[in-house]
């Protein structure tokens, strides 16, 4: 225990971590309350005074994000860095090796800041073809290896597979799908602050 608070750059008195979510519509609970949202979902969970700071945009790209992090990570400190991006990219048919090259380094900020980071991954229609969204899956559990962060796979594996879990678009999750992306975050996060 005192390892891990060690790790994280706090000591055993100082108060919880600050975690810093910088995500899209699927973690800015686009189409319902913000209360509602698996951000807000997983904060009932987490340690007294655990702080979570939701940064999400709707429509965020890796570049987009890549050039707001540097502020987010210099305005709160966070001891842990959540990144749920990539999606609007891959809808828009951006090239995964620069979607890869992005999160990297926003990956490599985070961590030269005293940061832990847990990357999700993410993914997109099939009609994309087999191709492109083959790479593009590939990117996150590149990172994840090449960087040996937590990592959790992508959250849309099981909510794609069912229409009851989106929205009316067919694309993002709805409030019922906030407590299955919650659960497959939660206790990789909680990894990281236990």
């Amino acid at each position: 225990m005192l390892l891990s608070l060690f790790l994280l750059g706090v000591s055993a008195s100082a108060s919880p971590p600050t975690v810093l979510v910088i995500g899209d519509s699927i973690s800015a609970a686009y189409g319902m309350p913000v209360e509602k949202g698996w951000v807000s979902l997983i904060q009932k969970h987490l340690p007294a005074g655990t702080r979570m700071i939701n940064a999400s945009i709707s429509g965020e790209t890796t570049a987009g994000a890549s050039r707001t992090l540097p502020g987010l990570l210099d305005q709160h400190r966070p001891q842990i860095v959540i990144l749920e991006l990539g999606a609007n990219d891959g809808l828009r048919g951006h090239p995964p090796a620069v979607i890869e090259r992005n999160l990297a380094g926003m990956i490599t900020q985070s961590m030269q800041s005293g940061a832990r980071v847990l990357l999700t991954g993410m993914d997109i229609p099939s009609n994309y073809g087999p191709a492109y969204r083959d790479a593009f899956r590939s990117v996150y559990t590149n990172l994840a290896a090449d960087y040996d962060i937590a990592f959790v796979p992508s959250i849309f594996d099981e909510i794609f597979l069912r229409p009851d879990l989106l929205q009316a678009d067919g694309l993002h999750p709805n409030e019922a799908a906030q407590h299955v992306i919650a659960d497959r975050i939660l206790p990789v996060l909680k990894t990281l602050i236990d």
